[in-house]
């Protein structure tokens, strides 16, 4: 986070909380609340025409009177019910087809405060409104799902024969690696290296997936491409044989030179003579991968789980069939010429050229200047967006059935910000008539906003509003392991404000289902992060990694994962203990046979409360305490109350916790379901008696709780 913007954040709640210090002198301003739950918007997710009704929260007896403000229209809301700690006020509106902004007016005697997305405040302000865009709603399958995200080439070899060969083939002027030896650490340029993982393996490793309470698999790109990462696709029409099914296997591999340097046609010099050319353009492969594809995904939904795929639409690979500067396509049967080897490629306006330099043209527009990432051009080229428009319903229709895409740096796309919201507009219009039950998420840094108002994405990657802010709090390191901030670690003001700020650049649709990561292909491992260390395998070699990691604050981390707003994404291995720098150390291979059983044990728990507990993943959240080293928030529900309590500090302390803000009644009872510290976790169960509306709970040091209502009849 922008260390100005932190400032800012805070001086805001500073004014904020002296404010709320004058109010409480007449009214409880902290019984005030209302969100975009089912609970306080009926229904949660308005069609268009839509009646909605907004209900409102306040102390009983405890205000004069509460305004609803929509579109600058004020509606005085009527007391619906009470209960013995709160009022509970309602009005409605009737929906058309536009988007909605609103807040609260609350009045008490002379006092007037407003409640918006953040909270209470003391002056209207635009940017924390709530919203709602009618006929916006997100899948329900995906509201607090637990997701898995797996490196391909790096989870499980299943099928040798489709494996990358050595030297099978030239990528960025070397040639390719079989790696050998499972537990390798990656190179420092391992982007020619391949494991031998695959769709094979990843299918027999689906009962261990399941096991562990996976309800749905993200795959990074699986489509036809050199790389082990493949965000360099060559063909998207088509699963990669190497990790779908070789069945015709012809050719021989590239030959050295008494000098051990790979041999090029010399009339082509960026051709390569490999097998690899018979491997990925045979037709019999091709197909053969993706029945295979489709055969895993109607295994999976057997199984009750979904499956997503990475579309990366921005750029493809210099490889690719379009542009074909590697010469692959250029003399196989049944491919056109490509946009780099001749003038008259049907493929030419697919790319944006800036000099003309025949018949070896390197002058060409690449994603951040990457020659090997052509950026493709769709405001010149309709032939072009309508056949990505094809992709995105080919891969989510019969007989893939995949349930959503995962959008490569989305924002990217296109030359001008009004073009990237028409293609996203289109690419929605089109996923969602071929499948209305499949989700879109892209990749995105900052604010989501205008990608997230119901006619673009479902949601994101989520960075702002959950990696960032628990990275910082726990370990006081960048999510990339580039810098580390003592100042940020362990502080809840700054953990809180920028929680508070950036959970309200979604609408709750959207929040319910953000990918919620605390490592993935593109940054440090999370267990790698705890050691609180600035460093990348380039610099600190990847054993580094490995060293003075804490598995109690990793432990931690995965607590407010599993009860955080959104769905938890588990980066395969990192539930295994696996570490890692950045890009590329973050993708070792997975540890089979040297698992941290006790880590996957304690996931295996975790994903179960997770998954047994509605308001865990569609409930309200709220605030509940803070400070140095210490965050306690509520989930709750009609049904459930949950309060989670990290204590960062090595020290035991005791803490006193406002649990009536949840709903929970006096002389109530809240059982402790689960806890984690320096020992181990522990499933035990200690009660508590909620006294005058607080509870009193003793934090071993660097410890995390879990407590739940118990059902019964307090008053």
């Amino acid at each position: 986070m922008d260390l100005n913007v932190h400032m800012y954040q805070m001086s805001k709640a500073m004014k904020t909380q002296l404010y709320l210090d004058n109010l409480t002198m007449i009214f409880n301003p902290q019984a005030l609340f209302s969100d975009g739950t089912e609970q306080y918007r009926i229904p949660a997710e308005p069609k268009e025409n839509d009646y909605v009704k907004i209900r409102f929260r306040a102390g009983r007896e405890n205000i004069d009177q509460v305004f609803l403000i929509t579109n600058d229209v004020r509606q005085k809301m009527e007391k619906i019910s009470n209960d013995r700690l709160f009022d509970y006020y309602e009005a409605g509106m009737q929906l058309d087809t536009q988007r909605v902004e609103y807040y609260f007016e609350v009045h008490c005697g002379p006092l007037v405060c407003y409640y918006n997305a953040t909270g209470v405040a003391d002056h209207v302000d635009p940017q924390y409104h709530f919203w709602i865009k009618p006929g916006f709603s997100t899948p329900s399958w995906a509201k607090g799902a637990v997701f898995y995200q797996i490196y391909v080439d790096r989870f499980f070899n299943g099928d040798t024969s489709n494996d990358v060969e050595t030297d099978e083939y030239f990528y960025i002027g070397e040639g390719t690696e079989k790696v050998e030896d499972w537990n390798k650490y990656p190179a420092q340029m391992g982007v020619r290296e391949f494991y031998g993982g695959d769709i094979a393996g990843v299918w027999q490793k689906l009962d261990y997936l399941q096991d562990l309470g996976v309800e749905v698999i993200y795959f990074n790109p699986i489509f036809v491409s050199p790389s082990n990462h493949k965000y360099d696709i060559q063909d998207y029409d088509y699963i990669d044989p190497h990790i779908g099914k070789i069945v015709k296997d012809e050719g021989e591999l590239l030959k050295r030179s008494e000098q051990g340097n790979l041999m090029c046609d010399p009339e082509h010099p960026n051709k390569n003579a490999s097998r690899y050319i018979c491997r990925v353009t045979d037709k019999e492969n091709l197909e053969a991968s993706n029945q295979f594809f489709a055969d895993f995904v109607e295994e999976a939904h057997k199984r009750g789980m979904k499956v997503i795929l990475d579309g990366v639409f921005n750029h493809c690979g210099s490889f690719n069939k379009w542009l074909d500067r590697e010469c692959i396509y250029e003399d196989a049967p049944g491919y056109e010429k490509g946009a780099f080897v001749s003038q008259d490629s049907p493929y030419r306006s697919y790319f944006k050229f800036w000099e003309e330099i025949w018949p070896y043209n390197t002058y060409y527009d690449g994603w951040w200047g990457h020659d090997t990432l052509p950026k493709l051009n769709y405001e010149e080229s309709d032939e072009l967006f309508q056949y990505v428009m094809h992709i995105a319903r080919k891969w989510v229709s019969p007989p893939y059935n995949v349930d959503g895409w995962r959008l490569d740096v989305a924002a990217d796309l296109g030359h001008s910000a009004e073009y990237n919201h028409f293609f996203w507009r289109e690419f929605r219009r089109n996923v969602k008539e071929a499948n209305p039950n499949a989700i879109i998420l892209a990749e995105h840094y900052g604010d989501p906003k205008d990608w997230l108002s119901g006619d673009q994405w479902d949601t994101v990657m989520n960075y702002d509003a959950f990696m960032e802010p628990i990275t910082w709090f726990l370990t006081g390191v960048e999510k990339h392991s580039d810098e580390f901030r003592g100042d940020m670690k362990g502080n809840a003001d700054a953990f809180f404000n920028s929680m508070r700020h950036f959970m309200t650049r979604f609408n709750t649709q959207s929040l319910q289902i953000a990918m919620n990561e605390l490592s993935n292909h593109d940054h440090s491992r999370f267990l790698t992060r705890t050691n609180s260390q600035v460093g990348r395998t380039n610099t600190r070699g990847p054993e580094a990694a490995n060293q003075g990691i804490d598995k109690a604050v990793f432990r931690q981390a995965v607590m407010i994962q599993m009860t955080w707003p959104g769905a938890p994404t588990l980066y395969y291995g990192d539930e295994a203990g696996l570490c890692g720098w950045t890009d590329p150390d973050n993708r070792r291979a997975y540890p089979w046979g040297n698992e941290d059983k006790d880590l996957i044990e304690y996931h295996k728990v975790l994903i179960s409360l997770h998954k047994e507990c509605q308001a865990l993943k569609t409930g309200s959240i709220m605030f509940l305490h803070g400070g140095y080293n210490l965050i306690c928030y509520g989930r709750f529900d009609e049904k459930d109350k949950v309060v989670v309590i990290i204590n960062r500090d090595e020290a035991e302390r005791e803490i006193h916790i406002p649990v009536w803000r949840l709903g929970i009644k006096y002389q109530s009872r809240m059982a402790r379901i689960f806890r984690t510290d320096r020992e181990g976790f522990f499933d035990e169960t200690q009660m508590y008696v909620v006294d005058n509306g607080y509870i009193r709970v003793n934090c071993p040091g660097v410890s995390g709780i879990i407590l739940k209502n118990m059902e019964d009849t307090a008053y």
